[in-house]
C-alpha cells in the first residue's frame, strides 16, 4: 500500500491535495467549500442542500442544460454532499478527462448564474428531500440524533428545516454563496492518474486571485471551544408516530481522531458492531431476535466524537431492545476476547484495502484527513495503527473512557424508559463538570 502525497498551496491559500494510484485508469476530485450547515446563518438550514444543486443550474457561458450536456459529454460520475463543515462538489471520470471537468467546475463554484427561476427549482428540491424523511424514519432519527447530541450550530441538519427553506430566498442565497465560497479555506482534493503540475498550473490560472477571506463565526466558536465539553449528553427525545416499527437511535462521546486512543475506539466498535458476528448483532438479533436491523458506527466532527448505534424493531419488543444494546456497550469495557479484535481488526483492514482500490474513495479521505488533522494518513500508516492495538490497548481505552451517558432518539408510538443512574455515578459525574 505504499502511496505518496502531492501538495500545493495557492497564494490565496486554497490547498490542491493528490494521491497518485498508479493502477487505476480513473481520476477522481472533490472541492470542499467552507459553506457546511453549521457555518450558514442562523435562520437557513437547509441552504447548503439548494446551493449544491442551485450552482449547476448554469455557469460561465453556459445555461443549465449547456452545462449538465458539458458535464454528461465527459463521462462524470458527479457527486454532491453536505456535512457540517462543508459542501463538497466532485466527479469521477476518465483521466483523460480531468483537466475539461476541472475548467468547469471552476466556473460552477466561480461564475455560477444563480437565477431566480432556477433557485425556485433547487429550493422546491431541498423542500421535497426533508418531505421524504417521513418514508425514511432511519435517516430522520440519525438526524435528529446529531442534532441532539451536538452542540449548536454542529448538530444543525445536513438536509435542512421546511419552515427555513420556505423562508429562504435567491437574494440571501447569493449573500450565503459570496460569503462562504472562501477560496482561502478551500480543498482540492484529487486521486487517481493524473498529473500534478499540471494540475497546480490550471488552479493557480482558475484561481489564484486576492484571497477572500471572510468570517465564520461558527467556526471560531468551535475552536474556541475545543477541549471543554461541546456535547449534550444523557438526553431524549421521543418523536411520535403511529407506524407498526419504532426506530431508536443513541450515541455516546468518545474520543476524537486526534486522540492517541482513536485507533483502539474504532476497534471497539468494530467489536461491537462490524459484522454478523458482532456483539450487538449476536446478542441483540441471532440470540433473542428483538430487531431487524441493527448498527453502531463511530462518528466524528472536528470538534467532537461519538459512537452511534440505530436499531429498528417493533413498539413490543422497543424497551428490551434498548436495555440489550446499552447492556452491550457497558460490557464491552469487562472483557474482550483475542478473537473479536482479530476479527475486528480484519474488518477494518478490509475497508482499507477497498478504498485504496476507488479513486473517489481517496479523493473523499485525504481531503477529510487534512481538514479534520491537518495532514493526510497513508493507508499504510492506518493500517499499522490498527495493527498495533490489541486486547489490552482496547480494554485499557474502554475502562478510561466508561459508556456513562447516552442521548437516545426515538420515533414510533411509544417511548421507551431508561434506567436511572445510580446516586454514587450521578455524584461523580457532578464532581466532574465543577
Amino acid at each position: 500500500m505504499a502511496e505518496k502525497l502531492d501538495k500545493h498551496i495557492l497564494k490565496n491559500g486554497m490547498v490542491v491535495l493528490g494521491e497518485p494510484m498508479e493502477t487505476v485508469a480513473s481520476a477522481a476530485f472533490g472541492f470542499m467549500l467552507p459553506a457546511g450547515a453549521a457555518l450558514l446563518p442562523t435562520g437557513c438550514c437547509g441552504a447548503g442542500s439548494v446551493i449544491a444543486d442551485w450552482i449547476f443550474r448554469g455557469a460561465g457561458d453556459k445555461n443549465s442544460r449547456q452545462l449538465s450536456d458539458a458535464l454528461d459529454g465527459l463521462g462524470l460520475h458527479r457527486a454532491s454532499s453536505v456535512s457540517s463543515s462543508h459542501i463538497t462538489i466532485g466527479a469521477v471520470m476518465e483521466a483523460d478527462n480531468l483537466t475539461e471537468a476541472l475548467d468547469l467546475y471552476a466556473d460552477v463554484i466561480l461564475e455560477g448564474k444563480l437565477e431566480e427561476e432556477q433557485f425556485e427549482l433547487a429550493k422546491q428540491l431541498a423542500i421535497d428531500e426533508v418531505l421524504a424523511l417521513d418514508d425514511d424514519p432511519r435517516q430522520k432519527v440519525m438526524l435528529k440524533l446529531k442534532e441532539q447530541f451536538y452542540p449548536p450550530p454542529w448538530g444543525r441538519s445536513t438536509i435542512g428545516e421546511i419552515e427555513e427553506l420556505k423562508t429562504l430566498t435567491a437574494e440571501k442565497t447569493r449573500q450565503i454563496i459570496k460569503d462562504n465560497f472562501n477560496l482561502s479555506q478551500t480543498i482540492l482534493a484529487v486521486a487517481g492518474k493524473y498529473d500534478f503540475n499540471t494540475i497546480c498550473r490550471q488552479m493557480e490560472d482558475l484561481f489564484e486571485t486576492d484571497p477572500l477571506v471572510h468570517h465564520n463565526p461558527a467556526e471560531r466558536r468551535a475552536a474556541r471551544d475545543t477541549g471543554q465539553r461541546t456535547t449534550k449528553a444523557d438526553k431524549y427525545t421521543h418523536l411520535n408516530n403511529d407506524g407498526a416499527q419504532v426506530h431508536i437511535a443513541l450515541c455516546t462521546e468518545t474520543v476524537k481522531p486526534t486522540d492517541e486512543d482513536y485507533y483502539n475506539a474504532r476497534v471497539a466498535v468494530s467489536v461491537l458492531s462490524g459484522g454478523m458476528s458482532a456483539r450487538l448483532f449476536t446478542e441483540v438479533r441471532e440470540k433473542r431476535g428483538l430487531c431487524y436491523a441493527i448498527a453502531a458506527r463511530y462518528h466524528s466532527l472536528k470538534y467532537a466524537a461519538s459512537i452511534m448505534c440505530y436499531a429498528g424493531t417493533t413498539p413490543e419488543k422497543g424497551q428490551e431492545t434498548f436495555d440489550v444494546i446499552t447492556e452491550q456497550f457497558n460490557r464491552l469495557g469487562e472483557g474482550i476476547s483475542k478473537e473479536e479484535i482479530e476479527r475486528a481488526k480484519v474488518g477494518l483492514k478490509a475497508s482499507l484495502i477497498l478504498q485504496s482500490e476507488s479513486s473517489s474513495s481517496r479523493a473523499g479521505g485525504i481531503g477529510n484527513d487534512y481538514y479534520m488533522l491537518g495532514r493526510v494518513r497513508s493507508l499504510d500508516e492506518i493500517k499499522s495503527k490498527i495493527e498495533q492495538t490489541s486486547v489490552d490497548s482496547v480494554l485499557s481505552f474502554l475502562r478510561n473512557n466508561k459508556f456513562k451517558d447516552f442521548t437516545v432518539v426515538t420515533i414510533g408510538p411509544k417511548e421507551i424508559k431508561r434506567k436511572k443512574k445510580k446516586a454514587t455515578e450521578a455524584t461523580e459525574n457532578t464532581e466532574k463538570d465543577k
